[in-house]
Formats: C-alpha cells, sequence, structure tokens
C-alpha cells in the first residue's frame, strides 16, 4: 500500500477508537502545535509582504509544497473531523497516478467547507506527493492570508491556461463549474447540481482523453443560511466586468448577521459535510469518439444529480446531517 494510503473501510468513514497513550496524545498535540505555527506563519508572511509592497508575481502552480501539506494536515484534519464531522466516502474511486479531472458541486460561498474536508481527505489518503491542485475564484488570491494558506496546497487560480498545464504535468484537478453562482444557491438548494450551463470540463475532459471523476458534497449550504444569488443587483453594479462575479449574495451567519458575499465576515456553521467520489466515467466509452461537449455535460451532471439526490435524503436534520 502506498505511503499515507488507508484501506478501502478507513477511505469511506473515520473512526474514533480507544483514547490514545499519553506519548501519542502528547505527540498528536505536538503535530497540531506545529501544523498551525506554520499554517500562522505563512500568513504573516503573506501579510507583511502586501503592508510593505513587496509582492512578487507568482506562478501558483509552482506554489504547492509537499512539505507544507505534511506538516498542516493534522490541523486540517482535526478541522474535518471535529468541526465538520466529515465523511468522505470513495476516494479508492481516484486514479493513485496520472492526470483526472474531479468535477465537485461548489457550496458554502466563499467559505468553501467541503473543499477544505475534501483535500484534507485526499492528502491523508494518496499522501502530500500526489500531484493535486484545486481551482479557486481571482478574488481569492487578492486576499492577503487567505491565498498564503491554501496556495501551497496546491490551489491555483481557475483559468484554462492553468487547467491545461495541472493536466500536462499528470495532476488531479478539482474543478467547479457551477463556480460563483452555484456555491451561493439558496440554502433551500442544497440537494440541486447548478452548473449554470457551463461547459468547458467536458470540453478539456474530452480534449485531453482524462477520465472525469464526480466529486459530490452535501453540507455546503447548511453552513449559513444562502438566500439567493442576487444575479440582478450584481449585473446593475457591472460586478462582473470588475471583478469577474455575477452574484452579489445576502447570506445570514454569525458573528455579524447579514453579510454579502460573505462580508465582513462570516463564520460557518459546524455543519455536517458528507463527500461521496464516484467511478470514474470515460466519455469516449461511454459517448463514442465523437463525442460532444454538450453530450458530456448531460451525462456527468446526470450522474452527479443522482448522488447528491441520494445524499440529501441521508439527511434528517439541517446542520446536524
Amino acid at each position: 500500500m502506498a505511503p499515507g494510503q488507508r484501506t478501502q473501510r478507513a477511505a469511506r468513514t473515520r473512526t474514533f477508537g480507544l483514547l490514545p497513550s499519553p506519548g501519542d496524545a502528547a505527540a498528536g498535540l505536538l503535530r497540531q502545535a506545529d501544523s498551525l505555527a506554520t499554517t500562522a506563519g505563512a500568513i504573516a508572511s503573506d501579510l507583511k509582504s502586501f503592508v510593505t509592497r513587496e509582492e512578487q508575481e507568482l506562478d501558483y502552480l509552482e506554489r504547492r509544497d509537499p512539505e507544507h501539506i505534511r506538516r498542516t494536515l493534522p490541523m486540517m484534519r482535526a478541522y474535518a473531523d471535529l468541526y465538520h464531522r466529515a465523511e468522505v466516502r470513495g476516494l479508492e474511486n481516484i486514479p493513485e497516478e496520472g492526470p483526472v479531472l474531479l468535477v465537485g458541486n461548489h457550496s458554502g460561498g466563499t467559505l468553501i467547507a467541503d473543499t477544505f474536508v475534501f483535500s484534507a481527505c485526499f492528502y491523508e489518503h494518496f499522501g502530500p506527493a500526489r500531484d493535486f491542485h484545486q481551482l479557486a475564484h481571482d478574488m481569492v488570491f487578492r486576499t492577503p492570508g487567505i491565498r498564503a494558506m491554501v496556495a501551497p496546497w496546491g490551489t491555483v487560480p481557475a483559468n484554462p491556461e492553468n487547467m491545461k498545464r495541472a493536466l500536462d504535468k499528470g495532476a488531479a484537478l478539482l474543478v467547479y463549474p457551477g463556480g460563483d453562482w452555484e456555491t451561493y444557491r439558496p440554502s433551500w438548494e442544497s440537494s440541486k447540481i447548478d452548473f449554470a450551463g457551463r461547459k468547458g470540463f467536458a470540453r478539456l475532459a474530452l480534449e485531453y482523453d482524462v477520465p472525469v471523476v464526480p466529486v459530490v458534497s452535501i453540507g455546503g449550504q447548511e453552513t449559513g443560511l444562502f438566500l439567493g444569488q442576487g444575479s440582478r443587483l450584481a449585473t446593475a453594479l457591472q460586478l462582473n466586468r470588475l471583478f469577474r462575479i455575477k452574484v452579489f449574495p445576502p447570506v445570514l451567519g454569525p458573528p455579524v448577521g447579514g453579510t454579502i458575499l460573505d462580508l465582513p465576515i462570516r463564520f460557518p456553521l459546524p455543519a455536517k459535510i458528507t463527500v461521496s467520489v464516484g467511478q470514474p466515467i470515460d466519455l469516449r466509452d461511454k459517448l463514442g469518439t465523437k463525442a460532444k461537449p454538450e453530450e458530456a455535460y448531460e451525462l456527468v451532471t446526470t450522474n452527479m444529480q443522482r448522488t447528491l439526490t441520494r445524499l440529501g435524503h441521508e439527511r434528517t436534520v439541517p446542520i446536524v446531517g
């Protein structure tokens, strides 16, 4: 078994057994302290460079740092397990090596808890050495502190060039076609896949002839009360032209109550996050050698909607899961 890889049963769910020995408990606390210190140091360094205007043009695709991931993984797993009671199923469906397109539904506003949960479980399963990149909106990389947290974990700006370069280097690439539109869908549409007709992922998968692995999650829209995308107001304010943002959504959550685009600040509620990783989809095998992006889009979204509907039926009480 590869380093960092778990058995199929362990990959499906995280369980808690007997209390650790005093030595193991002390070692665990030291790992958590080192994880927190590493993250805090990266944030402080980024904030300093922003204040002193020492920022440099960075190639974020080269910023992924396996050693940083190794040191900060304990904190991220603790956050996933304790705060969101994470359950990630089917990681064994992702190829251990080579390029693969992971297609996920986007949830939770800018505080994408399901992405943090999945990334932590991915690296624990495969180990930090496995090339893995996640796409994020440009605004993330304009925000000092936040970018310092996500860039070493493999997060890169969402653009066609980064997508192609990631696949060229044999990485697992996590994309969210629904983007800001889907992540701010109303909380009562938590069980709905809404990619807004965006077929770029399908064209990319067909062009590179890579398998598509659905990554379907639920719980993110319960980390706050999402009241709608506010698309008309976003259009009136020309946010798409200025910031590539197509929404202007009101969200309710602690500590300030009402927010817009999660500003000035919002803490995610401790909703249970469940992620289901599906079987790889070979688009050429399913649709033929002359498959069209429209057909691939329909195939993948239909598959994901079935899974999300099932996950929705499993939940009993919002937040609790």
